[in-house]
């Protein structure tokens, strides 16, 4: 029988070690391995005691799967060499590491006394509900003692945050914020070639630069663990060092991946750079893949028999073992025990990690995801600065927001930054434009000047870096408050949102978090103003992240009371907020008619806060006619709508302001419509896709096993939104929203649904 590509390289090893025929004669253990080289024979054999470790969890994975038992064999196989690249750097050196990091995982834990990452490994591997860092969720390299936050297999798109949490620490230091990590710290980034060409990871890697070119502080250590594949798609020869090899602001050190001394030497040298200067550098470690990509890739579809030997004969375990042999660090019957000693402790701790318990419900799997503290939160969202430190920086008591006359949503809005920046030093607030121009709607108007830039900054033009920034720094133990100029640009950028800050607490078991609210200007009605790239009314990308908080007033005092209630969410909860805020509607006053002023608010006082995930509704008490549910600019046109209905008709309408778009208030919606028994749902979002659908849904699960309510839904047309004055054929009007209503209360005569009182 033919053996397997893993039994061959096992058996290399072993055969390697029993028939070295060279002469060996051990030296002092705690001198270099080289001359000039401050790495001892005591550490290089370390070094090695990491590689094997992760060489015989890939061996071992692959035999659990073939059992049943284990679910996951992507490996180290051939990376081996970034053990070294642990041994440079500190354990309290942020890592966001590259999925086949076991060998750089099982150093840092030899580093930091009491782990167990054979076990821990091998619980994920088998997904294990008692697995450490992901409790069976999925298997991941991560853990809260070794400052590892977990990573999937991801592309790239943990390069982001490795550049907010570079640059949070050094504005932590700057503020004199109290930092998880020590001041001195640089964040290590690895990932591989074929994901260097990925645009995120150009735009992280540019964004670092960006820093560096402005001597601002940047100190991420960008780790390529070039093997040369992309599953089966070769990099091209060269293509790492011409490209990256002279950058400015960012130094490159090359280095031999399979010389495990070389490359301890090259990641010294690399983040020692990176440590004094303040600044990325680039570590690039010319490596090998065995084993495939994973245990399912059928390697030998792209590649020969012998060109798969060739890289076999590559291996860096050999490399580590003739090293340790012809320095005298290590005998090849000591190498071969130990290689043997480990290779039962990881069969024995196999054994016991495939009879552990998996994950036994729903519940329990979700149980991280959406974390809701409803006490607490309602307890941070009540909270503002001191009375009289507030007083005095509103300029005396006359001058604080709630006495003054209402207002519309953007003042209020700004008012309530202003409130929210001088009571929680911990907020940061960045974008395009938000500093000195105070965002393009003046909402951020204020903020750079009075507290300062280190707190309110402009970003370069990316929103992946926007907000990869925010997701850094909220592991820094900041609360970001990003802006994403309009919502049609956060498309760039959502899997930031979906992949890597959403899914956090729920990959980490909540042992990780990275709060932030991020604010967006919102939604359509802008009268065709710039086309569809400002007037983007699609919610769908982000409704469908799972944990995610989706807010979006359409007043201002609502907005004050929702945004402290969403800070709150993130502050307590680790939540990631997005607040979506509808332009449309930022400088509106007026209601019914010109003058009148009913959309003009007063600043809520001190302690106001909109309950998390209610909605608010407007109208008669007791029956009524019609419910209308809607939110944003929905919601004022729907106002409007409301008292035409029962001025020309004599219709009794209630409306409902969701303002929670995510989690969406079930029994408000639910309460509402069995006192009229008809509902008409107005979504400015388009039809496929949008709100109503969930809403609608909402309904009819709600009244189960009754009868639902007659529904109706009014929606924006499935298009884009045209430039100038076509808009208005595309979305709900006051009228259309009239002649909904008369034609469900014609159609759903009195008694559909159960009416109460």
């Amino acid at each position: 029988m033919n053996r397997s590509r893993a039994e061959v390289i096992d058996g290399n090893l072993r055969e390697f070690l029993r028939e070295w025929r060279g002469a060996v004669h051990l030296r002092e253990p705690d001198g270099p391995v080289r001359t000039g080289c401050e790495l001892t024979r005591r550490g290089l054999v370390g070094l090695i005691e990491s590689q094997f470790q992760a060489r015989h969890l890939d061996l071992i994975a692959r035999r659990l799967k073939e059992r049943g038992v284990g679910y996951y064999t992507i490996g180290s196989a051939g990376h081996e060499g970034n053990a070294a690249v642990a041994a440079a750097l500190r354990p309290d050196d942020p890592a966001f590491l590259h999925y086949r990091s076991g060998a750089f995982f099982a150093e840092r834990a030899r580093q930091v006394p009491g782990q167990t990452p054979i076990f821990d490994v091998l619980l994920g591997v088998c997904a294990a509900a008692d697995d450490p860092i992901a409790g069976g969720r999925h298997k991941v390299f991560g853990s809260r003692a070794l400052w590892i936050p977990p990573q999937t297999s991801t592309i790239a798109s943990h390069l982001p945050k490795a550049v907010g949490a570079a640059f949070a620490i050094e504005r932590g230091r700057h503020l004199k914020h109290a930092l998880p990590v020590p001041e001195d710290a640089i964040v290590l980034c690895s990932f591989g070639d074929a994901s260097l060409n990925h645009s995120t990871a150009l735009g992280a890697l540019n964004a670092a630069m960006w820093a560096a070119h402005q001597h601002l502080p940047m100190p991420v250590l960008w780790v390529c663990e070039d093997n040369g594949l992309g599953i089966s798609v070769h990099t091209p020869q060269g293509w790492i060092e011409s490209t990256w090899g002279r950058r400015p602001a960012m130094p490159y050190f090359g280095a031999d991946g399979l010389d495990v001394v070389d490359t301890w030497e090259k990641a010294r040298a690399a983040a020692g750079y990176c440590r004094r200067r303040r600044a990325p550098a680039f570590l690039h470690l010319k490596l090998v893949r065995l084993l495939g990509h994973a245990g399912s890739d059928p390697e030998l579809a792209y590649h020969d028999i012998e060109r798969i030997k060739a890289t076999e004969a590559r291996d860096p375990l050999l490399a580590s073992c003739r090293i340790a042999c012809e320095t005298g660090a290590a005998t090849p019957a000591q190498l071969l025990e130990l290689y043997e000693e480990i290779g039962e402790r990881v069969a024995a701790a196999a054994e016991e990690a495939a009879h552990r318990r998996h994950l036994g419900s729903a519940a329990e799997i979700v149980a991280p995801l959406a974390p809701y503290s409803p006490e607490r939160v309602r307890e941070q969202a009540g909270r503002l600065a001191d009375r009289e430190r507030r007083i005095e920086f509103w300029g005396g008591e006359e001058r604080l927001p709630e006495r003054r006359e209402p207002e519309h949503l953007a003042k209020l809005l700004n008012w309530g930054l202003h409130d929210l920046l001088l009571a929680r030093p911990e907020v940061l607030v960045f974008g395009e434009d938000v500093a000195r121009r105070g965002g393009v709607y003046g909402i951020t108007s204020g903020l750079w000047r009075r507290f300062g830039g280190a707190r309110v900054f402009n970003t370069l033009l990316d929103e992946q870096t926007i907000l990869g920034l925010a997701i850094g720094a909220g592991h820094m133990d900041f609360l970001p408050l990003p802006e994403i100029q309009y919502l049609a640009y956060l498309h760039n950028a959502i899997d930031q949102l979906r992949g890597e800050a959403a899914s956090l607490q729920f990959f980490s078991a909540g042992q990780f978090r990275n709060p932030m609210v991020v604010r967006i200007p919102s939604f359509a009605y802008q009268k065709g103003f710039g086309g569809h790239f400002h007037n983007d009314n699609g919610i769908a990308a982000l409704r469908e992240i799972p944990g995610i908080v989706l807010a979006a007033p359409s007043r201002g005092a609502d907005a004050v009371r929702m945004l402290r209630t969403c800070m709150a969410l993130a502050a307590v909860d680790g939540r990631v907020v997005v607040f979506l805020e509808p332009i449309a509607l930022y400088m509106t006053r007026d209601l019914y008619e010109e003058g009148d002023g009913l959309w003009r608010d007063t600043y809520p006082a001190p302690g106001e806060a909109a309950p998390f995930g209610r909605a608010r509704v407007y109208g008669p008490r007791g029956d009524h006619d019609l419910t209308i549910v809607s939110w944003a600019n929905g919601l004022w046109r729907s106002m409007r709508a409301a008292q035409r209905l029962e001025r020309e008709n004599d219709v009794r309408v209630r409306v409902i302001d969701l303002r929670w778009l995510a989690p969406i208030d079930q029994k408000t919606l639910v309460l509402e419509a069995r006192r009229s028994g008809r509902v008409l749902i107005v979504d400015e979002g388009r039809r496929s896709g949008g709100l109503s659908e969930a809403v609608a849904t909402c309904l009819i699960e709600g009244f189960a096993p009754d009868p639902p309510p007659a529904i109706e839904r009014l929606c924006g047309e499935d298009t884009y939104i045209p430039l100038g004055p076509a808009w208005h054929h595309v979305l709900p009007s006051t009228d259309t929203i009239v002649e909904a209503a008369l034609h469900l209360l014609t159609c759903a005569p009195a008694g559909l649904g159960e009416r109460v009182s």
